[in-house]
C-alpha cells in the first residue's frame, strides 16, 4: 500500500484515479485475510480451553502451549522447532564444539528419524552407526510419529547411562539393536595429517573451532612436509559433516578463494538476500585441492564442496552429498527459548540450489564395502602374484649395477610410497583415490 500511494502521489492524476480504484478492493482483501486469521486464532483458544477443561487429566498448560508451538514450526518443514530453555542452552553450547550425547546428526524421514552421519570418534560411530541408517525405537518405545526435538530428546541422558536404539539399515534384512553409553562429545572440528605429500584436513563439523582449525592444519602440514613446496595439493575431507554454522563454512571456503562469490541467501522477501564473497587470500596458496563428500555431507558442508566447485578450485570426488539447501534463523522468545525458523535458501556462486538435489561429484567414487577376512587374503595373494612376476624375484637375476647410492635410496623411497598408498587403499578407498588424483596432477604440472 505505501509504494502505491507513494506512486500515485508522484504521478499524474490518472494515476491518482487509478490508485484509488485498486486500493479499495486491497483494502477489503486484507480485512477479509485478518478476520480468517482470527477466527482461527479463536478456534485455537477454544481446543485450548476444552483440552484444560475436559481432557481425562490435568494438563500442564505450560508444555501444552510449546507443543502447540513446536507442531505449527515442524508442520513446515523438517528443520524448523521449537526448544526450550534447556534445549536453546544445548544448541549454544553445541556449537562451542562441546556437548553431551550419542554424537550422531539426525533428520526426519518417513515417521523415522534418519542418522544424517555420525560424528568422528563419538559413541555412535563406535558403536558401528552409519549415514542413512533409520532409528526406529529408543529403549524398545517407537519413535515413529513423533517429531524430531521429541524423539531427540528420548536419547539424550546422564553421561554413562546405556540407551538401547533399534536400526534398520540399507541391506541389512531385519531391524536390529544397538546398544551406546552416552558420553561428553568433544568435537575436534579440524583433523590434519600427511598422506605421502598430500595434506589431508578432515572437518567433521563447523562451529567456532572450525576456520581456526583449518589455519592451524594447514601451518602444521607445511611444517611437517618441510615447506609448502614440497606438497602436492590438500584433500578437504567433509564426508560424514553434518554442517553447522554458516559462517564458518564462509570462512572456510573463503580460506581457498581469492574473489568471486562464495554463497548467496534468498528469503521470502528480496530484501533479506545476502550474498558472501572472498577476499584477497589463499591459504593453500594455489595448491591444487580435492574436496571428498558422500550421503553424510550436508549443509555446510555443501556450501563449501559448491563454493569450491564452481569456482574450478576443487575436484569433487566421492558420492552424492545430503541435499539440505536451506537456512535456518535462531530466534530467541520469552522464556528464554527460541525457534529455529527456516527462512532462506542458499544458492552456489553458480546460481544453483542444492535443496534436496545435493552436490554431485565431479568424481564419483563409491567406498567398497569388503568383508574384512576376504580382503586380507585378496591383499596378500595380488601380493604374492605382483612378486612371482616382477623380474628381481626370478631366480639368478643379476642385479642392477649402475644404480648409484642417491638412486638406490630414491627407490626404496618409492618402495615405502607404494607400500602406504596400497595400505590407505585397503582402509579408506576414496580417500586413497583423492591422494591420487593430487599425486597425477603434480605429475604433469609444469616445473617451477
Amino acid at each position: 500500500m505505501k509504494k502505491t500511494v507513494i506512486a500515485a502521489l508522484c504521478g499524474t492524476i490518472a494515476g491518482v484515479v487509478l490508485t484509488t480504484q485498486v486500493a479499495g478492493p486491497m483494502i477489503a482483501q486484507d480485512a477479509s485475510k485478518n478476520a480468517t486469521v482470527y477466527e482461527q486464532l479463536d478456534l485455537f483458544g477454544d481446543v485450548f480451553e476444552r483440552i484444560r477443561a475436559q481432557y481425562v487429566e490435568d494438563v500442564d498448560t505450560k508444555k501444552l502451549t510449546e507443543a502447540a508451538i513446536n507442531g505449527m514450526l515442524t508442520s513446515l518443514d523438517p528443520h524448523s522447532s521449537y526448544m526450550d530453555a534447556k534445549a536453546f542452552a544445548d544448541m549454544n553450547t553445541q556449537t562451542r564444539g562441546e556437548f553431551g550425547g550419542l554424537g550422531i546428526e539426525v533428520t526426519m524421514e518417513d515417521g523415522y528419524i534418519k542418522v544424517v552421519s555420525p560424528m568422528d570418534g563419538t559413541p555412535a560411530d563406535n558403536a558401528g552407526i552409519k549415514s542413512g541408517d533409520f532409528i526406529t525405537a529408543v529403549d524398545g518405545v517407537s519413535v515413529q510419529g513423533m517429531v524430531l526435538d521429541a524423539a531427540v530428546e528420548k536419547m539424550r541422558g546422564p553421561i554413562g547411562s546405556e540407551i538401547v536404539i533399534t536400526v534398520v539399515r540399507e541391506g541389512v534384512a531385519e531391524p536390529f539393536d544397538v546398544s551406546i553409553i552416552r558420553d561428553t562429545i568433544k568435537l575436534v572440528a579440524v583433523k590434519s595429517r600427511l598422506v605421502g605429500n598430500t595434506g589431508v584436513l578432515r572437518i567433521t563439523t563447523f562451529n567456532d573451532q572450525t576456520y581456526p582449525g583449518v589455519e592451524a592444519g594447514i601451518k602444521k602440514l607445511v611444517e611437517e612436509a618441510g615447506g609448502m613446496d614440497k606438497l602436492n595439493g590438500f584433500v578437504i575431507d567433509l564426508r560424514n559433516n553434518p554442517g553447522g554454522l554458516l559462517k564458518q563454512a564462509i570462512l572456510t571456503s573463503d580460506a581457498f578463494l581469492n574473489e568471486g562469490e562464495i554463497v548467496s541467501t534468498r528469503g521470502r522477501d528480496a530484501k533479506d538476500s545476502s550474498r558472501e564473497n572472498a577476499t584477497p587470500g589463499d591459504l593453500a596458496m594455489g595448491k591444487p585441492l580435492v574436496v571428498l563428500i558422500n550421503g553424510g555431507s550436508a549443509s555446510a558442508s555443501e556450501i563449501v564442496a559448491g563454493a569450491l566447485q564452481d569456482h574450478r578450485r576443487a575436484i569433487v570426488v566421492g558420492t552424492k552429498s545430503f541435499g539440505k539447501g536451506s537456512v535456518q534463523t535462531l530466534i530467541p522468545l520469552k522464556g528464554e527459548g527460541a525457534m529455529r525458523l527456516t527462512t532462506a535458501r542458499y544458492y552456489t556462486p553458480s546460481g544453483r540450489s542444492i535443496q534436496s538435489l545435493g552436490v554431485m561429484p565431479d568424481i564419483v567414487v563409491n567406498q567398497p564395502v569388503v568383508d574384512p577376512n576376504a580382503k586380507g587374503t585378496e591383499a596378500a595373494a595380488a601380493d604374492k602374484e605382483g612378486k612371482q612376476r616382477s623380474e628381481a624375484s626370478l631366480p639368478g637375476a643379476i642385479s642392477n649395477d649402475s644404480m648409484t647410492e642417491d638412486e638406490k635410496k630414491q627407490l626404496e623411497e618409492d618402495r615405502a610410497r607404494t607400500e602406504e598408498a596400497a595400505k590407505l587403499r585397503d582402509e579408506d578407498y576414496q580417500l586413497a583415490y583423492a591422494a591420487d588424483i593430487l599425486r597425477g596432477l603434480s605429475a604433469v604440472a609444469p616445473k617451477q
